[in-house]
């Protein structure tokens, strides 16, 4: 049967020839300025919803401070990074963090089975850093141009506002790499049991510089001195029947108590490079780096000792960026992470205004004095720094009265970067299916149970097709997790084994040929014609 679906068109009535991929210099190289297509799905994603956040829009925070060991390991934390913040031992360094839900609204409960936000603004003495991640250290997908379907997905149907398992599941069943989240998400990790025993992570890769100008490869996490602690989907109930806010109440009434929380920061760190050897790429934010392979090495600690004066002006004002480093710490091209460094300052500049860095919460610490060159905007209410005239608000100025560049570093960090322009699929794919059902087999057999009997229950309100489809997935993860699914929700697991692979996927196990463009041709076999 021919497909009479419309064709789907950007907002300028532009044919999107491709929905699944950003374009990038080569496979694994940057993502360019030119996305036109993403850069108007993800701006206009942005604007969505007014006046609480898209996404994270429940949230809870503290004040606290980091305080640095000056050491990553055993080492000196020089020999990675010349981040002054991570150097410098005996400074407390003032620190802000909101902990969120994702999926829900403003006023819904914090029992939801949703992944937790964890955002934390360093307020360093070079500036703001802010660390923007999640509960989990894994996420759904692993290029940014698929964030605003995958919410749209996961948030309630556009005709009957209700949340529904079999658009959630419609969405994974056509990505893999989604299934190593989904085994997170619907296991008791998928709900913990309060902000202060929950682990954080920065999930993106990130780089560390050090003053020779030598990189390496980082990824970030927060280790709770409290322990970890999760809800089966019982428990929550039983805590959501008598408080929607017992997160919320548990983080303030442990600080006013004195029982300040306490959390282990912590880097693994892996060689720049494409670290070919791997069965997944390290800037796949849907892959674990096996801390077997890269142990977790404490940089630091952070402690959480005051609750905000007010709710409005602390909490629901504070905006986070995941672009907002400090030197010695930097980007990779980490798909997802170049993709929220665009669409996390453009929703704080529509959803709280142009001038939401010169909010209290938002601003650098006192001592750093902000000189630029952005003037006006909607609720200005101070202006920047200048140099000594006034008049000039630009850079440069032949009368050296104006603002100036920074001095260089000594020696820069020059990323190598080779490929050719177009919109690539990740070839490394082994581990779609392998992180996921080794997250399977390390649980406890409670969390199993717990695991299966939430997708039972959602698989029951899907159609067959995602049913089948979802069961291979998890067959191929691991053989007893995809059969009990099977069996617990009646759903014919010879007939769910029998499917093809997803088109134009890797089969399961398998890697795409390096160089995939995302209609299944190869970079090099282009070229060639």
């Amino acid at each position: 049967m021919s497909d009479q679906r419309p064709i789907l068109t950007t907002r300028q009535g532009h044919p999107v020839r491709d929905n699944q991929s950003t374009r990038t210099v080569g496979e694994r190289g940057p993502a360019t300025l030119e996305n036109y297509q993403f850069i108007e799905k993800i701006t206009h994603f942005d604007r969505e919803r007014i006046p609480e956040r898209v996404v994270h829009a429940r949230g809870a925070g503290a004040h606290g401070y980091f305080e640095a060991y000056g050491k990553i390991g055993n080492e000196p934390a020089s020999k990675y990074t010349r981040a002054r913040v991570l150097n410098e031992t005996g400074v407390k360094t003032p620190m802000f963090v909101r902990f969120s839900t994702v999926a829900g609204a403003k006023e819904s409960p914090e029992t939801e089975r949703d992944p937790r936000g964890f955002a934390v603004k360093f307020k360093t003495v070079d500036g703001n850093w802010d660390l923007v991640g999640n509960n989990l250290k894994v996420f759904f997908i692993r290029d940014a141009i698929k964030f605003p379907d995958m919410i749209h997905a996961f948030k309630p149907d556009p005709v009957t506002n209700r949340q529904e398992a079999w658009r959630f599941f419609d969405f994974v069943a056509q990505h893999p790499e989604a299934i190593h989240m989904v085994t997170h998400l619907k296991s008791p990790w998928g709900i913990p049991a309060n902000y202060r025993e929950m682990e954080g992570s920065g999930v993106n890769t990130y780089k560390l510089v050090n003053d020779q100008g030598e990189a390496v490869l980082c990824k970030f996490h927060w280790e709770p001195k409290q322990g970890v602690r999760n809800l089966t989907s019982a428990q929550a109930s039983e805590i959501q029947a008598k408080d929607v806010g017992h997160a919320t109440r548990d983080l303030y009434d442990n600080i006013k108590a004195g029982n300040f929380p306490e959390w282990e920061f912590c880097v693994q760190i892996m060689p720049d490079g494409p670290n070919d050897h791997l069965s997944f790429d390290p800037l796949d934010d849907t892959k674990l780096w096996p801390v077997e392979d890269f142990p977790l090495l404490p940089v630091g600690r952070m402690v959480l000792d005051r609750v905000p004066d007010n709710f409005f002006a602390e909490v629901e004002q504070s905006a986070f960026g995941t672009g907002v480093l400090v030197d010695g710490i930097d980007f990779s091209d980490d798909k997802m992470l170049q993709g929220r460094t665009l669409s996390y300052s453009d929703t704080q500049r529509y959803r709280v205004g142009a001038n939401y860095l010169q909010l209290p919460i938002n601003a650098p610490q006192p001592g750093v004095k902000v000189y630029s060159n952005q003037r006006d905007g909607q609720m200005t209410y101070g202006v920047d720094g200048t140099g000594p005239n006034r008049h000039i608000n630009y850079e440069p100025s032949t009368l050296a009265e104006g603002l100036r560049e920074a001095p260089k570093p000594a020696r820069e960090y020059h990323q190598p970067v080779e490929g050719k322009l177009g919109r690539y699929q990740t070839s490394r794919t082994e581990d779609d299916y392998t992180q996921a059902g080794v997250r399977y087999r390390s649980f406890q057999d409670w969390e199993r149970d717990d695991l299966i009997a939430n997708l039972v229950g959602d698989m029951k309100q899907c159609p067959e097709a995602i049913q089948l489809r979802m069961v291979w997935h998890f067959w191929h993860a691991d053989e007893d997790y995809g059969r009990r699914v099977a069996e617990g929700a009646g759903i014919d697991l010879e007939k769910a084994k029998a499917l093809p692979p997803l088109p134009g996927r890797a089969a399961p196990g398998k890697r795409l040929q390096a160089e995939t463009y995302t209609d299944g041709s190869q970079a090099h076999r282009v070229a060639a014609e």
